[in-house]
């Protein structure tokens, strides 16, 4: 099967012998929105770069529709690559930037201004065309460097945290725009970010990286409910992390209760292979119980913290063994409402929430 975009065991490593990116694996099908997410200076705009042709890869393949593109330069490679800071000309007009890529490519005049007619009025940016681009505002912006990334058709456009600049309510509006566009025009986009909710929200698959290092390829559900390794769980939403030790089964030997730990607050269960020494429990999988319910778990502890923000409760637990827990809520619980800080608890949790991984992988 050809993919849209194929990385075979790519990897960086920069003349000092510092390996930026080692051995990245990752196959992309036609239309997908994958989304590399990672902290700073864990390798995702290096490998971005590499895919766009302006890093060169020291280890591996890239292929794009089935062609190894690795040597080929930037400008030859069906790929189209917008950055954070949007590189726009300030003294050209919107026109002449967004239709900058195909004078580049040589189209002619007729048929640029086709094109380029046609990715303003959906950008809704025929009004401004004539306008210099630094006249105009951060949001604008942003379109028009979206508009001359699209409209050369590339097979992949690759963005490089391209929302980063803009202020938390316009971030919200270009990402609804985003991956509505996406959707309409059934390009295959491949977006770096640090923010977890832009990677949850509009990707379909998500790249979690560490230290040059892939550390689990899933669907934002996926990865939200089913972390893979303990960088993982820290990393993604508000997990809760136990430590335990796996419980053997009658005679000695792990058996049926190969999916059980212990732990400090007694066992826990959960999914996993044996050898399990790792408890994640996501921190709106607790529930403040005066009381267990059939197959749940329950955990004693007392409240140290409270904040009710609007419909969601944040509470502080601190466990038996003196571990502090972030638990979420809805505010508007009896429950919430009366607990205060020094109050004593009983935190429910049903079993299946919970994904139990080795602590050392």
């Amino acid at each position: 099967m050809v993919h849209d975009l194929e990385l075979v065991s790519v990897g960086k490593t920069y003349a000092d012998g510092t390996k930026a990116v080692s051995n990245f694996n990752l196959q992309v099908e036609k239309g997908e929105f994958v989304a590399f997410l990672g902290p700073s200076g864990c390798g995702k705009s290096t490998t971005l770069r590499m895919i766009a042709g302006f890093e060169e890869i020291t280890e591996g393949d890239i292929l794009i529709k089935g062609r190894n593109v690795s040597a080929t330069p930037p400008e030859k490679r069906p790929t189209s690559m917008i950055f954070q800071n949007y590189a726009l000309f300030p003294h050209m007009t919107v026109r002449r930037n967004v239709g900058f890529g195909l004078d580049v490519k040589g189209l002619p005049r007729a048929e640029r201004d086709r094109k380029v007619d046609r990715i303003l009025d959906m950008f809704d940016l025929t009004e401004v065309a004539d306008r210099k681009a630094d006249r105009l505002s951060a949001g604008q912006r942003q379109r028009i460097a979206l508009a001359r990334g699209l409209v050369v058709e590339p097979e992949i456009l690759l963005l490089d945290e391209p929302l980063g600049a803009l202020d938390a309510n316009l971030r919200r509006i270009i990402q609804n725009e985003l991956k509505l566009l996406q959707r309409e025009l059934g390009i295959t986009f491949v977006f770096v970010t640090h923010a977890q909710s832009e990677a949850l929200g509009l990707s379909d698959r998500v790249v979690v990286m560490s230290n040059g290092v892939v550390e689990q390829i899933s669907t934002p559900k996926e990865l939200y409910l089913r972390p893979q390794t303990p960088f993982v769980a820290r990393f993604i939403g508000a997990n809760t992390l136990i430590e335990g030790r796996p419980l053997a089964s009658e005679g000695g030997a792990l058996g049926k209760a190969f999916n059980r730990i212990d732990t400090a607050l007694g066992p826990i269960s959960g999914i996993g292979p044996s050898g399990s020494t790792l408890a994640v429990i996501p921190a709106e999988a607790f529930r403040l119980a005066p009381e267990g319910q059939p197959g749940e778990m329950t955990l004693p502890g007392r409240v140290v913290w409270k904040q009710l923000v609007g419909a969601t409760g944040h509470f502080r637990v601190r466990l038996a063994n003196d571990q502090e827990i972030g638990i979420e809520t809805h505010s508007d619980t009896a429950r919430a409402q009366i607990l205060d800080v020094g109050a004593v608890v009983t935190l429910g949790l049903d079993p299946g929430a919970v994904t139990l991984m080795p602590s050392n992988p």
